[in-house]
């Protein structure tokens, strides 16, 4: 254990299902004849090893286990089977508002976390004003936490966490509540534990952060751990599982690309949609199906930055149409438009589509906007007599999220081939 921090060995967690209270109580006084639970099993055999020093991130769809092993990491859950070992102070940031009484003022839960820590009212007393520096929320400090927005809370519960000297720092999911500002505060700090030689865990849907910040990525699907390795290759195989959810998926299973199979198969249907989308149009067109495709070929909506794909449109005209208009647009979740086209822009004429034919735009080009979340919309359009004409839009109809490990300022990435040379005076 000289240069491990966390050893996890073996690790299952099994819990009992019952199908009503009675069951329980029954079962827990020795008395059942028979089983009366069913077993779920939230994590199976689960092992991996966490270097001194490493940041690594665990990812995997709700339900795979990434909580509960953190959770055993930590003390907060017994495992069924199997072993953890630790070597290192533990700071964990797990769920909102842990450890914090809520009727309490946030001063006094600050000392409440250290001394739960075991750390002196003196030793509390010197870390206190960099905890309420980064923290930022003002005199809300004096004011109990039932009192607090969702995002002043997490402010300082994550500020006491990183300022007690960890040795190992646990992050699940919490960064999501901040700002902007707050989670690049945050992510700084990730910088200067790495830099000490600290032990980082980092559990978040974030995918984009997972990439850049993790030197190492485990995945866990349905409580096995499904890959473990490189963040790129181990993201590729996420987005994999993403489109598979509805498959038993097992560790060393061949993961077949999905191909275009019969003409009655939606590419639509590989992806969650917006139940909120703004649909409107006159009719005469209709968007029957579109799909967003990586550089491998698989329906999915997360793109690798840099990396080529398309996006498709397929379009069935109910009434004759001439030179309609194929579009697409990508916004922020904030709603400001970031790119987009469409096949007047690219000189791409159709000329006469007639009622009752169908066609396909694909739009192929590489991904160079940045890491984070964005939302695609797609329309079908043209011009009647120099009047502008929508047949049908789809705003806001799916979201995808740009996976990068390098962003820069803005929302699109110039590709700059950038050098600093030395000269002499």
């Amino acid at each position: 254990m000289d240069n491990i921090a966390i050893k996890v060995e073996d690790v299952s967690k099994v819990y009992k299902l019952y199908n009503k209270p009675s069951e329980r109580l029954v079962d827990a006084l020795g008395i059942a004849k028979k089983n009366r639970f069913k077993e779920h099993r939230a994590l199976d055999r689960v092992s991996f090893e966490v270097k001194k020093g490493e940041t690594i991130g665990i990812i995997g769809t709700n339900g795979s286990g990434k909580s509960t092993i953190l959770k055993i990491i930590t003390g907060v859950l017994s495992q069924t089977s199997g072993n953890v070992e630790i070597s290192g102070r533990i700071s964990a940031l797990l769920e909102l508002g842990a450890g914090f009484n809520m009727e309490y003022t946030g001063i006094e839960n600050v000392y409440l976390n250290g001394m739960m820590m075991g750390f002196t009212n003196e030793e509390m007393d010197e870390r206190l004003p960099e905890i309420l520096k980064f923290a930022d929320i003002g005199d809300f400090v004096n004011q109990p936490c039932k009192t607090y927005s969702s995002g002043m809370f997490v402010r300082l519960a994550f500020a006491v966490a990183i300022n007690i000297d960890p040795e190992i720092l646990i992050v699940d999911e919490a960064l999501s509540v901040g700002d902007a500002f707050f989670q690049a505060k945050c992510y700084k700090k990730f910088d200067d534990f790495k830099a000490q030689g600290k032990t980082i865990i980092f559990v978040s849907h974030d995918i984009s952060s997972v990439a850049k910040y993790c030197d190492r990525v485990i995945l866990l699907n349905k409580g096995v751990k499904l890959s473990e390795g490189k963040p790129k290759e181990t993201i590729d195989l996420y987005k994999k599982v993403l489109l598979n959810q509805d498959q038993n998926i097992t560790s060393g299973q061949v993961l077949a690309e999905k191909k275009e199979a019969a003409d009655t198969h939606l590419w639509k249907n590989n992806y969650e949609l917006n139940p909120d989308v703004n649909e409107y149009g006159t009719g005469e067109a209709e968007i029957i199906d579109f799909a967003v495709v990586d550089e491998y070929g698989s329906y999915t909506n997360c793109i690798q930055k840099g990396t080529s794909f398309e996006i498709k449109s397929k379009v069935k005209f109910h009434t004759d149409i001439m030179d309609p208009i194929f579009t697409y647009t990508f916004k922020t979740v904030q709603g400001t438009a970031v790119t987009g086209t469409n096949t007047m822009y690219e000189k791409v004429g159709v000329g006469l589509a007639k009622a009752g034919e169908t066609y396909v735009a694909t739009f192929k080009q590489n991904m160079d906007m940045q890491g984070g979340e964005y939302l695609l919309s797609i329309s079908c359009t043209g011009y009647v007599g120099g009047e502008f004409r929508a047949y049908h839009r789809l705003y806001d109809v799916v979201g995808v999220t740009v996976i990068s490990d390098k962003n820069t300022v803005g929302f699109y990435d110039m590709n700059s081939e950038t050098t600093v040379e030395r000269v002499e005076e």
